[in-house]
């Protein structure tokens, strides 16, 4: 998959060094195996009556993770009242990385970019992990369109507008990585309700 980065507090540069290298480098290795083949056959085979391709990429992205042994829905808290649903707990984590994978609502943004932070921070509650490093993994405004995508998702560009005002709040080091339109077809919607249709570009 193609994507953009956006580096929050030196995120970019802290994941290229020793400590964080190697799990950073199979979050992008898992990023990079991804084609616009595997989207369509995941669609085929899991998702065929979904609008849009998100539930497809999360599937490949949870796929290819566990294979490098990284823990899904990991507990933010090590305490049973914050275990239970899936409010207190990451996509994944490995490590002292945490990753969220984002293709929610906008209203969310705030709340996902917040996770890493209250992995990372001393609390009242006890920790399940010690976060250093936050990956959030949202669509960009063009996969957005053209991935079929609800209008009300929150993306990339709009977490970025977040950083600003809230650069005292999100005091762990972060990477956002953009997922940028597939390159061979857009989705379109037809029937009711609505069902993705995949239009090759090429």
């Amino acid at each position: 998959m193609r994507y953009e980065i956006h580096s929050h507090r030196f995120g970019r540069k802290i994941a290229d060094e020793g400590e964080f290298s190697e799990d950073w480098n199979e979050i992008i290795s898992v990023l990079n195996s991804i084609t616009d083949h595997d989207i369509k056959e995941m669609h085929k085979s899991h998702s065929s009556k979904n609008k849009s391709i998100s539930k497809s990429i999360n599937k490949l992205i949870h796929k290819r993770l566990i294979k490098y042994k990284w823990s899904p829905e990991s507990a933010i808290f090590n305490d049973p009242d914050y275990q239970k649903g899936t409010r207190w707990r990451l996509d994944f984590a490995k490590n002292n990385i945490s990753i969220e994978v984002a293709f929610n609502h906008g209203e969310a943004i705030a709340w996902n970019l917040l996770k890493p932070v209250l992995a990372s921070e001393l609390n009242h509650v006890k920790k399940e992990i010690q976060t250093k490093l936050g990956v959030i993994i949202m669509a960009t405004e063009d996969m957005k369109k053209n991935g079929g995508f609800d209008g009300a998702v929150g993306t990339y560009e709009m977490a970025i507008r977040y950083l600003k005002p809230l650069q005292n709040q999100l005091s762990v080091p972060m990477i956002l990585i953009g997922l940028k339109s597939p390159e061979s077809f857009r989705v379109e919607h037809i029937g009711s309700p609505k069902i993705a249709n995949f239009v090759d570009l090429k």
